[in-house]
């Protein structure tokens, strides 16, 4: 009989991924990755406790995907640096991005903590002599609109004539009134 194949972790998680690329995190089961490596249950268990653990590894590679696509942009201003991963990941993963949003799950906490948005803002210049909570209110609000731009690429309802790059302007855009809203507020006080 020959040697039953083994398959690594990076293989198994990629499997996951490919799954949720398509269907969603939440529709991942060791049935349905064992069937994409071609392979019995067996080599997951061996792998992962459950299907949760593997749920958790896809998860980390998505944080890695996200880092890697806010180091692609490197515009000097990290604020808009995650707007633009936000839409370029969308556009890239869109039924991966409407699981994550539209489904109740604890995956978007877990990759909110992951990327520490508050850590990559301070970073930013034009953010300097914000609070953490300043910060955070300005981080919510941005995300409140965010969301729906970016469920607008992942759903394709952007109208056709739209750029990429008209996407990113008006995202922008909407972060500078955002801040200019926020300075001015803070101002009064």
């Amino acid at each position: 009989m020959p040697p039953k194949k083994k398959f690594s972790q990076i293989q198994i998680i990629d499997a996951a991924f490919e799954i949720a690329k398509v269907e969603g995190i939440s529709h991942i089961t060791i049935r349905k990755v064992a069937d994409r490596i071609g392979s019995s249950i067996a080599p997951i268990y061996v792998n992962f406790t459950d299907v949760e653990d593997l749920k958790k590894a896809v998860m980390k590679k998505i944080v890695e995907l996200s880092e890697q696509k806010l180091k692609e942009q490197n515009s000097g201003n990290p604020f808009k640096d995650i707007g633009i991963a936000s839409l370029k990941f969308a556009e890239e993963y869109p039924d991966l991005v409407r699981d994550l949003i539209m489904n109740p799950n604890e995956y978007l906490q877990e990759y909110d903590q992951e990327m520490d948005f508050i850590a990559h803002m301070k970073q930013d210049p034009g953010l300097q002599g914000f609070t953490d909570d300043e910060l955070m209110m300005i981080f919510v609000k941005m995300r409140a609109f965010q969301i729906g731009l970016t469920m607008m690429v992942a759903n394709r309802l952007v109208p056709t004539e739209f750029t990429m790059d008209e996407m990113i302007e008006l995202s922008g855009s909407a972060a500078e009134d955002i801040i200019s809203a926020t300075r001015l507020r803070k101002a009064k006080e």
